[in-house]
C-alpha cells in the first residue's frame, strides 16, 4: 500500500515539475501531505524522480526524457544564443558615441506643430542637450517645427530644425532634430 502511495506522490511531483518547470522541497512536502504519506519519505521521492529532475540551487528542475521535448529545448537554446548575439552586437554599437553631448533614451509621445500650423502626435526616441530624435510616418527633413513635451504645468515647447531623416520601415521615419530656441512660457 505504501509503495502505491509513494508512486502516486512521485507521479504528482513529476507532473507538477513538468507543469511549473521546477519544484522546491516544499512542493514535494505538499504532495506527500496531500497523499497522506509521511514527510520522512521526501528523499525517497526525490531519489525516484532523479531521472527527470536536476537540482540547481534550491530547486529541482524538470528535464524531459522524450525526443520531442529534447528538440524543443535545443530550439530554445538556439533562440537564446541568437538573441544574446543580437544584444551583444547592439550593446557594442551603442558604446561608439561620436556626439559631443550625451543622449538618453527618451521614449514619449510628443506634439509637433509644423510651419503650416498642423499638429501631429509623434514619438520621441532620444534626447540630448542639443537635439531630439522623432519617429514619424513621414519625413520632416529641412522643416522648422515646435516640439511640445509634457502637459499642464510641466509643458516645454522647443523650436527645432530637422537636420536628417532616415527611413526605418514602411512609412516610418526617424527625424534628427537640433534645438534652435525655447518658448518664453516654458
Amino acid at each position: 500500500m505504501m509503495t502505491a502511495d509513494l508512486q502516486g506522490v512521485v507521479d504528482a511531483v513529476l507532473a507538477r515539475a513538468q507543469r511549473q518547470g521546477s519544484v522546491t522541497p516544499e512542493d514535494v512536502q505538499d504532495e506527500l501531505t496531500q497523499a497522506g504519506v509521511p514527510d520522512e519519505l521526501c528523499e525517497e521521492v526525490l531519489t525516484q524522480c532523479r531521472r527527470s529532475l536536476r537540482k540547481r540551487q534550491d530547486r529541482y528542475h524538470y528535464v524531459s526524457t522524450t525526443r520531442q521535448e529534447s528538440a524543443r529545448q535545443r530550439q530554445r537554446l538556439a533562440v537564446r544564443r541568437a538573441v544574446r548575439g543580437i544584444i551583444r552586437r547592439h550593446r557594442a554599437e551603442q558604446q561608439v558615441e561620436r556626439r559631443g553631448q550625451d543622449r538618453v533614451d527618451f521614449i514619449q509621445s510628443v506634439r509637433v506643430l509644423t510651419e503650416d500650423q498642423r499638429e501631429r502626435h509623434l514619438l520621441s526616441r532620444d534626447l540630448s542637450t542639443t537635439g531630439i530624435r522623432l519617429i514619424a510616418t513621414g519625413s520632416l527633413l529641412g522643416q522648422r517645427v515646435r516640439v511640445v513635451i509634457g502637459e499642464g504645468e510641466e509643458v516645454c515647447t522647443l523650436l527645432v530644425r530637422v537636420l536628417w531623416t532616415c527611413a526605418v520601415g514602411d512609412n516610418l521615419f526617424e527625424n534628427g532634430c537640433m534645438f534652435l530656441d525655447a518658448d518664453e512660457e516654458t
